[in-house]
């Protein structure tokens, strides 16, 4: 067996491993280098946007992206020194022949990402934000790249496509520092609005919490089937869940017993049931037909029961009459009297 071939294709790879090592050594270094270099640049990010009004998610996200590039450009530079024939051009060129398999495949995470940079440089909201995306309402937990996480009131965490917070509309509760409350109380007929609008102020101006400025107020919005609703209107400072369900509790409390104390009647909706009732011979005869008003005279036709109670007391009267005659019948005729004797 000539192993002569193989043992001089060992050697060739030898020496041009050799050629290649302090090549590859230099490269190692270089890559190092280059490692402590992307962490002083993202350190150096970190100070300089430290002092500047933005958000925390976008100083990360900016750090981030000075140490993801200069990373990469160490990576291309050390490739370049350990292979000589390689050059960024040529990387290019081959990014280029799968760059638009690679850019569908990535189709939503390039959206998403470039969603997110967005979103942390126009900051419709920041962290500790309260939003309501649809069905979803929380608080921001954190803005990354790809998605937003938000915590809900009940504890649950809700990971939101920055591309969806993007192109849609969000609520953002605590945009501003106040926030207004609103709630309909339903007074009745009798009750004197005047005198409920005045109490209903009063109750609303001795709540804790509740801003003076803008006042609170207490307007007549609808003249409902049982009542007469005053609409009630306060704001409060700061507009987070916890203290916009803690107002609304209290203003609500207070409302209700001031009302009633003063002999404000709270009336609840009513309603008055028709039966619909009709007989077989004029079942979709609007003009004859009965709806749960009792029967009166002329055409209109007497009920199902009615017609029965009719029926079994002429049936009655049909019998007595029938027993009378027989009765009648059944007597012997008396003889006539005899002549006197003359």
């Amino acid at each position: 067996m000539d192993f002569s071939i193989a043992w001089q294709q060992i050697n060739d790879m030898g020496r041009e491993f050799m050629v290649l090592l302090p090549n590859l050594i230099f490269g190692i270094i270089v890559f190092v280098a280059f490692i402590f270099a992307a962490r002083g640049v993202r350190t150096l990010v970190q100070r300089l946007t430290e002092n500047r009004q933005q958000s925390e998610s976008l100083k990360i996200l900016l750090s981030r992206l000075a140490y993801v590039v200069t990373l990469i450009l160490g990576i291309l530079i050390t490739v370049t020194i350990v292979v000589p024939s390689f050059t960024p051009a040529s990387l290019l060129s081959a990014l280029g022949v799968g760059g638009v398999a690679i850019g569908f495949a990535f189709k939503d995470i390039f959206q998403n990402f470039l969603a997110g940079v967005l979103l942390l440089l126009t900051e419709p909201f920041k962290l500790n934000d309260q939003i309501k995306y649809k069905d979803f309402e929380g608080t921001v937990e954190s803005i990354q790249t790809r998605a937003t996480t938000i915590m809900t009131y009940d504890g649950r965490r809700v990971v939101i496509p920055n591309a969806e917070l993007f192109i849609n509309a969000v609520t953002v509760n605590t945009a501003y520092d106040k926030r207004r409350l609103q709630y309909d109380i339903g007074i009745g007929y009798g009750d004197d609005i005047a005198t409920a609008r005045k109490l209903i102020l009063e109750a609303l101006s001795s709540i804790e919490g509740v801003l003076t400025d803008p006042a609170p107020e207490a307007l007549v919005v609808d003249l409902a089937g049982s009542s007469v609703n005053i609409r009630a209107r306060w704001w409060i400072n700061p507009p987070r869940r916890a203290d916009f369900m803690a107002a609304q509790d209290r203003g609500l409390e207070a409302i209700k017993n001031t009302l009633t104390a003063h002999g404000i009647d709270l009336p609840f909706p009513t309603q008055q049931i028709l039966l619909h009732d009709q007989t077989e011979a004029t079942d979709g005869d609007r003009k004859t037909q009965r709806e749960g008003w009792p029967a009166g005279g002329g055409d209109v036709p007497k009920s199902r029961q009615q017609l029965r109670e009719a029926e079994a007391q002429q049936a009655a009267e049909v019998g007595r009459n029938e027993d009378n005659a027989s009765s009648f019948s059944a007597k012997p005729e008396k003889s006539a009297a005899p002549a006197p004797a003359g």
